[in-house]
């Protein structure tokens, strides 16, 4: 095949640094290199720098600055929630959904293995969590609800507010993984009921490598990471002072027009779906039609396999995923897919679209007139087609 355009439609695994963070982030490689903790004049502009970051951040979310703590990304910021909860606990049961990110998943497998019970909710065929159930899961022993904002693989956004109200009426925290809400859709801990909050930066046009993890006041939550007295005492290590100023600007940018950004993306969104399902036969949407991320299209093909569709893809110059990018060399199928119902020989076939600022109706125009010649192509050669 030959290769006709460059389409990048993968932004829920990564998204390009924008030139604003990357021009903010610079001057702290070089001439403002000074480490925060340092005492003289060049590592007081650094700390100055963090703490400037610290309360762009938090006035994204709603939080106060003294409430946001910087990480090295999203799975450190979750497994501080989970781990660190557990170490402040006086119970050892934990409530989760079984579709939630790995960064959430393997901690609380990590915490079984050392007795502790955690009770993974099922998820309607859609993948949203019923808050009833959350209800029911709760027990006296319970520290923690740890429910996702919204799904990375097939974008279902969750009641968060619904659930959080229930761990509440039980004096429970609860946390919730945010890394695909942040840029997305308004963000609030407050409106949202969050009691712990993780981010990452790389997800919303900032640099890989840094993240945070909001922890509301009088929130007991034991220290993760020791060493230095970093991030007032609750978290060592030398700031990445550089990636937590992309950070900084980085969900400034993201947040600065998010209901104008979601409309061009859902529009674009919506047109892949419908030219996919109408064009494709033996095809399905997963994640819920309404309640779903602006930039996300997940379907599930029948008769063909994920990673085939993204080599044929990727020789045709179109970055996808069939999931998340953090399991994507696995041969399992999505732990996401099947907890909403899908046989596994229909979640293999599943292929992730992720939109972003970068993307253009001509790509959307792209995808739509090579993917049916793909999953045919495929198709014709596949065995499981004529096992049907």
């Amino acid at each position: 095949m030959e290769r006709r355009r460059s389409v990048y439609m993968d932004y829920a695994a990564t998204t390009p640094v924008r030139p604003e963070v990357l021009e903010a982030m610079a001057p702290y490689f070089s001439e403002r290199f000074g480490n925060p903790s340092s005492l003289y004049a060049l590592a007081r502009e650094a700390k100055e720098a963090v703490e400037e970051a610290r309360g762009r951040a938090a006035a994204a979310i709603g939080a106060d600055p003294g409430e946001v703590f910087f990480t090295a990304g999203g799975t450190e910021a979750d497994n501080w929630a989970i781990k660190g909860t557990a170490l402040r606990g006086k119970g050892d049961h934990i409530v989760t959904s079984a579709i939630e990110h790995h960064a959430v998943i393997h901690p609380c497998r990590a915490l079984e293995k050392q007795g502790y019970r955690v009770t993974y909710l099922p998820v309607d065929e859609f993948g949203r969590v019923d808050p009833a159930d959350a209800e029911d899961a709760i027990a006296d022993e319970t520290i923690l609800v740890s429910v996702m904002a919204a799904n990375n693989e097939i974008g279902t956004i969750q009641p968060i507010r619904a659930i959080a109200d229930i761990a509440h009426d039980h004096g429970v925290p609860f946390h919730t993984d945010a890394v695909q809400a942040i840029g997305a859709y308004p963000v609030d801990v407050d409106d949202m009921g969050a009691d712990l909050l993780a981010l990452s930066a790389h997800k919303f046009g900032g640099p890989k490598g840094a993240g945070a993890l909001y922890i509301r006041r009088g929130t007991r939550v034991g220290t993760f990471m020791d060493g230095g007295a970093q991030e007032r005492g609750r978290r060592a290590g030398t700031e990445n002072v550089p990636g937590i100023v992309g950070l900084g600007r980085a969900i400034d940018l993201a947040t600065a027009d998010i209901e104008g950004h979601s409309r061009r993306l859902a529009a674009m969104r919506d047109r892949l779906i419908r030219g996919i399902l109408d064009d494709i036969p033996d095809t399905r949407l997963n994640g819920h039609p309404v309640e779903r991320l602006a930039n996300n299209v997940s379907v599930a093909f029948r008769y063909v396999e994920g990673e085939s569709i993204l080599l044929l893809l990727d020789a045709l110059g179109i970055a996808a995923s069939t999931g998340s990018a953090c399991t994507s060399a696995s041969l399992e199928p999505s732990h996401v897919l099947t907890a909403c119902g899908l046989p596994h020989e229909e979640a293999h076939g599943s292929l992730r679209l992720t939109l972003g600022s970068r993307n253009t109706e001509e790509d959307v125009d792209y995808v739509l007139s090579v993917l049916p010649g793909v999953i045919g192509r495929l198709r014709d050669i596949s065995p499981l087609r004529g096992e049907a």
